[in-house]
């Protein structure tokens, strides 16, 4: 059968989506690693379903290049916000969109009909090693040594419905991630594999980041992953909580929000192109 499709990206973490109101793919991993392929297909980070729900305005399944689900992914789901604006004819500044780690809340900044930014409450961090999970002893892993390879690395463990390791280091640039990434990815401490973030703090509320995703390898941006990085931070007294933290990514910037009670990020979506794909 022919589908239709949407490429959409925030700040370059790109994504198919695929209006699954009507219809959901029987092998969903199988779509998601055939369509994701950057040389033999579309081309993507991955793929999102945009399905039905009986609890909030749609939800949202999405798989990475590899064919594995993720819970969560920042970027595609305000994408999904725009996609259910301007697409859908959902018009309304607040919509809501259910995920493997829970309802999200998005608020939409909407200028001459078009979805311009989108602002999503990311829920609250979750911190407990077990939860995350991550393998580690004590309430949270913060600041702890953690040696890939053949070298000692400082960490924090965050989830924001997905695993993160956060690391800060001198320059991101100067890492060879290729090598590095698999390495965090597939650590033991991890029994789910991890999303790693390597970042080099800038300024006062304001630091710059590179991360590996799980699944997929380096991606241009990850909206979790700034959400985690900014917790990390906050954590380790680089960062302000209630203050906006400004985050530079490979594919643009992201602002990020601790509170004592949950995380807000706000940035941009956009339409790349439409198509057809067969399945």
């Amino acid at each position: 059968m022919t589908k239709t499709f949407y490429k959409m990206h925030g700040i370059g973490n790109d994504y198919i989506y695929f209006d699954c109101f009507d219809w959901f793919p029987a092998d969903p991993c199988a779509v998601a690693k055939k369509l994701s392929d950057r040389h033999f297909s579309v081309g993507g980070d991955g793929v999102v379903f945009i399905c039905r729900s009986e609890v909030a305005d749609a939800k949202m399944r999405m798989f990475n290049a590899d064919g594995s689900e993720g819970k969560m992914c920042g970027n595609a789901i305000r994408c999904i916000g725009k996609f259910l604006y301007e697409i859908k004819g959902m018009k309304k500044d607040v919509l809501t969109v259910e995920t493997l780690s829970g309802i999200k809340t998005l608020v939409l900044t909407v200028e001459d009909g078009k979805v311009v930014s989108v602002r999503v409450d990311m829920g609250a961090a979750e911190l407990r090693p077990a939860h995350i999970p991550a393998d580690f002893s004590g309430e949270r892993a913060v600041n702890v040594p953690l040696e890939v390879g053949d070298r000692e690395y400082r960490v924090t463990c965050v989830s924001m419905g997905n695993p993160h390791c956060v690391t800060f280091v001198d320059d991101p640039y100067a890492l060879d991630l290729e090598k590095i990434g698999p390495m965090f990815e597939h650590d033991g401490h991890f029994p789910e594999r991890v999303n790693t973030e390597f970042v080099r703090v800038d300024g006062k509320n304001e630091l710059t980041m590179r991360v590996w995703e799980r699944g997929s390898g380096e991606t241009w941006a990850c909206g979790t992953g700034a959400c985690a990085t900014a917790v990390a931070a906050c954590l380790m007294g680089y960062c302000d909580e209630n203050a906006d933290i400004k985050l530079h990514l490979r594919g643009g910037d992201l602002t990020i929000r601790v509170t004592p009670h949950a995380v807000y990020m706000t940035g941009p979506a956009a339409f790349a192109f439409r198509g057809e794909a067969e399945l």
